[in-house]
């Protein structure tokens, strides 16, 4: 006998409360496999595929494409244990569905579902706790009507015929009891909906739908606040102009940058160094043969070296304890653009890689990063972040601290300039360098002996020699 399964968005990790749904991989009345993704959601961490952990037909799909769903919220619910033919489905269980916790127990549903939560990430808690995926129906079922954010979403009606049609007689094929009790609340009579799940089965977007088709007339000025806003602005206020969500990866880095320049006290140095050596030592490495090295790699070698030798830049403040938290490794983060926008992606232990390791895992997480597959454990953990806004075609910047970080070093383009070298005006390799610095771990004394040190090694690279 088919028993519904609710399958919830999962907890993804990482502190992340809510995810948007970019594109369903699976429609109602299509057959899945334990663990095949079902939904490709957007965090604001990563874009993610979300695996169902029930094998079954889908019976309905909660939320379209672009809609934004909170940690819990469901996203599908799956027919287990039957062929999914209509008069099996029929016999489903009229009351709430059991918890997964329960058809674990000893159901004959046990083998129809697994643990695991989110496709590469492994299992998010153990298994006893993870496996306590509740059917909600029973709550939902004493509130006066169903609300709007549960609603599935009517994907998968070949035609809008979703609504009274000729009566048929024998068993109607309903499974949940929320859509019989949503049809009875409103005077529908499920004989009279035509079913768009599988073998007909009537979903409760079918049933919806019906009520639409019958209460249009009277209904029809609820929505007009939210269906014409356009046809109701003032002129000086349909020129205001469009507004654009916050949201995913805009909306991530928005609440870090306020966050920073809320919380960050920050200061920034700046000073101009001659890259000349530096790119005549990578040219050198490059035709030594091997793997390229990558200038990115070079910078990354610095920036390490100079943390070792002012250590309070590579630290975060805790305020509640009023202390200082000096960290014993450096996790290098650098600033990537995407088309999903600006993330941050982290090198862990940078300190204890080469360069030619360095340029591999720079590559490696860029990559990742352009086909939105980096992981939140790739975008979290930095403690100082490499931003090379170079690649824009600009000279300087005064970047935001990357929260709850204590300093950034911004690197700019590298082109001919005019310049001074051994008493004489040349032309020169000149890059300007900028660091920004949280004031309270230390002051500009500080902050200028970790910036000169960084242009030092990058006019003369021969200084790192002292320090390996």
């Amino acid at each position: 006998m088919a028993q519904v399964l609710e399958f919830k968005l999962p907890d993804l990790g990482e502190g992340l409360t809510e995810a948007e749904i970019v594109r369903w991989l699976v429609g109602v009345g299509d057959v899945v496999a334990i663990d095949q993704p079902v939904v490709e959601v957007e965090t604001a961490k990563a874009m993610v595929e979300v695996p169902c952990p029930y094998g079954g037909v889908v019976t309905a799909r909660y939320g379209e494409e672009g809609t934004e769903l909170p940690v819990g919220a469901p996203l599908l619910t799956v027919a287990v244990g039957g062929t999914g033919a209509p008069e099996e489905l029929a016999e489903a269980a009229p009351g709430a569905a059991p918890t997964v916790g329960e058809t674990a127990a000893g159901s004959a549903v046990s083998s129809e579902h697994s643990g695991n939560v989110l496709v590469g990430y492994g299992t998010a808690e153990p298994a006893a706790r993870r496996r306590r995926v509740r059917h909600e129906s029973h709550a939902v079922a004493k509130a006066p009507a169903p609300a709007p954010a549960a609603a599935p979403a009517a994907v998968a009606a070949p035609a809008p015929a979703t609504a009274a049609v000729s009566g048929h007689e024998g068993p109607v094929p309903v499974i949940s009891p929320l859509v019989r009790k949503l049809a009875r609340d409103r005077g529908i009579d499920l004989r009279e909906v035509r079913g768009s799940g599988p073998e007909g089965l009537i979903l409760r977007a079918d049933v919806e739908l019906a009520i639409a088709v019958l209460e249009r007339p009277v209904a029809a000025p609820a929505p007009a606040p939210a269906a014409a806003p356009a046809a109701v602005l003032s002129p000086s206020a349909a020129s205001a102009g469009e507004r654009v969500p916050l949201r995913g990866v805009r909306g991530a880095v928005a609440d870090k940058l306020s966050r920073s320049r809320t919380e960050i006290p920050d200061a920034t140095c700046w000073v101009d160094a001659d890259a000349t050596e530096l790119m005549a030592a990578r040219a050198a490495m490059n035709a030594a043969g091997g793997p390229k090295i990558s200038l990115l790699a070079l910078l990354a070698r610095i920036c390490v070296h100079a943390l070792a030798r002012f250590p309070e830049l590579n630290s975060t403040v805790d305020m509640a304890a009023r202390e200082i938290v000096r960290l014993p490794a450096v996790h290098l983060g650098f600033a990537a653009q995407t088309p999903r926008g600006l993330v941050v992606p982290v090198v862990k232990d940078a300190g204890t890689r080469t360069a030619e390791s360095l340029t591999a895992e720079f590559a490696r997480l860029t990559e990742a990063a352009r086909e939105s597959a980096l992981t939140p454990a790739d975008l979290t953990g930095g403690t100082f972040t490499l931003n090379n806004y170079g690649v824009f075609g600009v000279d300087g910047s005064t970047p935001i601290i990357n929260h709850p970080e204590a300093a950034m070093l911004g690197v700019g383009r590298i082109i001919p300039k005019p310049w001074v070298h051994q008493g004489e005006l040349a032309v020169r390799q000149v890059v300007q360098l900028s660091l920004t610095f949280d004031h309270r771990v230390c002051d500009g004394g500080t902050a200028g002996g970790f910036l000169r040190y960084v242009a030092d090694c990058v006019e003369q690279p021969a200084v790192l020699l002292r320090t390996l």
